[in-house]
Parts: C-alpha cells; sequence; structure tokens
C-alpha cells in the first residue's frame, strides 16, 4: 500500500471550465428520469462522476477535476436530486436502485468501462457499484470515503457534536423537546410532511448543520450561513433533495448490508485506487479511509492514500481539489 500522509499539494488548481456537448434525460425504473451530460473529448477515456448526499447533485466546477483533453467526462444526477425528476423522490430510491441506474447509462452510452470517480456517499457508490459490477470498472479516485457501517452514522448523527457541539445544539433544537431523542426519525417524518412550510424548515436547519461541519478552512465557513440565522426561505428549493434523502437513506442504514464494503473488496483485485482524504474531515472521519486502504486488495501498487493537512470533507477546499486534480491526471498516465 503507497500511503502519503499530510501531504502538501502543488500548485496544480482545477482544468478550465467547459460545457457539455452532450446532454439528456435517461428514463429508468418507477418513473425516474435522470439527468446526464457528456464533456471533455468524446473519444477520450470514460469517467463516471458520482457526487455525495445522496441527494446533492452535480455542478458545473466538477467537470474540471478531468483533463477535458484526455477525458470524456460523464456526470449525472442521480434519483430525485439536481435535474432529475421527479424532485426529492424518495420513491424506488435505494443504493441497488442507482446501481442499477449506472449501469444503465453505462449502456445507454455504449461504453465498455470506465473510471470511476466517487466522493463521499459517491465513495460508497464507487464501491458497491464496483464490487456488484467489477468488470465495468478500470480504477477509482476516491474521497472522504464513507463505507456505509452504523458506526459512521452514529458518528455523523451524534460525534459531531464533540466538534461542533454549538451547530449540533441547533439541529436538536430545532426540534421539539418530545422530538429530540431521535433526530433521524424526526427530520425524516418532518422531510416528508406535506405542509411546505415544515419540510423547508426542516431542510433548511439539517442543510445548515451539514454546512457547518463540512469545511476545515476559515474562508469556506465565513461563508455559510450560521446556525438559528438565515434559515431558508419557505419558497427556495435549496437543500430539500438532499436533506429528503440522506435521511430517507439514513433510516434505511444506507441501503447497505454492515460492513459490506471491506467484507467484499477482494472483489475489486487488480483495479487501481486513488484515496484523497482530508486530515480533519468530520463527517467522514480519516479512520474510514485509512481501513478501506489497509484492505485494498492487490499489493503496495494498487492503491495510494493521500491524507491531506490542511482540509476538512469538502472537495473544493485547495488542498483537496488540488490532489483530485493529481489523482486523475496520474490514472491519466496508468489506465
Amino acid at each position: 500500500m503507497i500511503v502519503s500522509m499530510d501531504v502538501i499539494q502543488k500548485n496544480i488548481d482545477l482544468y478550465p471550465a467547459l460545457q457539455p456537448y452532450r446532454s439528456g434525460l435517461l428514463d429508468v425504473s418507477d418513473g425516474h428520469r435522470l439527468y446526464w451530460e457528456q464533456s471533455g473529448n468524446p473519444h477520450g477515456a470514460p469517467v463516471i462522476f458520482l457526487h455525495g448526499g445522496p441527494g446533492a447533485g452535480c455542478s458545473v466546477s466538477q467537470r474540471r477535476f478531468f483533463d477535458p483533453v484526455h477525458y470524456r467526462i460523464i456526470l449525472f444526477d442521480q434519483r430525485g436530486c439536481g435535474r432529475s425528476v421527479p424532485y426529492a423522490c424518495i420513491k424506488s430510491n435505494t443504493t441497488e436502485h442507482l446501481i442499477a441506474d449506472i449501469e444503465a447509462l453505462r449502456n445507454h452510452l455504449e461504453i465498455d468501462e470506465w473510471l470511476v470517480f466517487g466522493g463521499s456517499w459517491g465513495s460508497t457508490l464507487a464501491l458497491t457499484y464496483g464490487i456488484e459490477h467489477p468488470g465495468s470498472c478500470k480504477g477509482f479516485v476516491l474521497r472522504g470515503v464513507f463505507l456505509a457501517t452504523a458506526a459512521e452514522l452514529n458518528w455523523f448523527i451524534k460525534g459531531t457534536a464533540n466538534i461542533f457541539p454549538e451547530a449540533h445544539r441547533d439541529l436538536t433544537e430545532f426540534l421539539p423537546e418530545n422530538e429530540q431523542s431521535d433526530l433521524i426519525a424526526a427530520y425524516y417524518g418532518r422531510l416528508n410532511h406535506a405542509d411546505p412550510e415544515i419540510h423547508m424548515s426542516a431542510a433548511a436547519s439539517w442543510s445548515r448543520f451539514e454546512a457547518l461541519c463540512s469545511t476545515l478552512l476559515p474562508s469556506f465557513a465565513s461563508e455559510m450561513p450560521q446556525p438559528k440565522r438565515d434559515i431558508l426561505p419557505v419558497s427556495s428549493g435549496g437543500g430539500l433533495a438532499i436533506s429528503r434523502i440522506e435521511t430517507h437513506y439514513f433510516i434505511n442504514n444506507m441501503f447497505i448490508e454492515e460492513n459490506f464494503i471491506l467484507n467484499n473488496l477482494k472483489k475489486l483485485a487488480g483495479l487501481p485506487a486513488i484515496i484523497v482524504q482530508g486530515r480533519y474531515d468530520i463527517i467522514c472521519p480519516v479512520i474510514n479511509a485509512d481501513k478501506l486502504a489497509r484492505n485494498w486488495p492487490g499489493g503496495d501498487s494498487a492503491v495510494c492514500l493521500n491524507i491531506i493537512k490542511d482540509a476538512g470533507h469538502l472537495a473544493m477546499e485547495p488542498g483537496i481539489r488540488r490532489a483530485l486534480v493529481q489523482a486523475t491526471d496520474s490514472l491519466r498516465d496508468r489506465i
């Protein structure tokens, strides 16, 4: 295992902004239609980007992790989020559905195999997809590793209070006292309430808590709304998909068997992986990336773990994004 601890990144930043050359909506099961797009080189090496959340959706900046001369860059919004429809829908929205969707998109685009890039929940989805379809994968770039275990879910909803007590207190005290004993169940109920004032205010509270816990650098934190201030207006759509879909997955244990990923890593033998992890990632602590790297099959040449000494969870923190670009450049030259 190649382990690069507390990496200081070279001055390599994102590739220039670019526009898709093709996009569309893919009909999948149970009325879901998935937004997808392609940018970069139409004849290049395919790479699929798997966003976080679940429910976060993609953004234009995520195209910029990849050399557009070399890569055929494919982004898509998972069920219920971004430009996919129906919006914020949790019906027929499970990990198995998402894995099937990725394969459906691969077949729709007539791709034999691709590099798989995923961060946070996207890393979970990348790994579970790879375990189910190793023949479709050429390798992995993973960021902010989440292995979908009960301990990680417990850390997110309770353990984060050790680092961000004021943010966690506001998440809790948003609820009436009789709902505070089970935060996931309480938020899940409110986020799926028919009344927009109830579900949108709950979405604002949940999203604000997650944002406040996600970053290390003050320049990022200062731009984020502070607890109990600037609650998203009920009429805005901000945060509803990620909050509703996240709690849907959380209350169902991510629809993944306990320790499924680590117990099935042998299926990824022979596939390379580069893992980029913030040292001070509070959402997905570094221990998970370390476990993944130490259990990756294939010997020392198969995996590289880069721990960024001055970063938290967000992909766009400077050290993280530079390491991700370096990772895709490194695999560009290897696969």
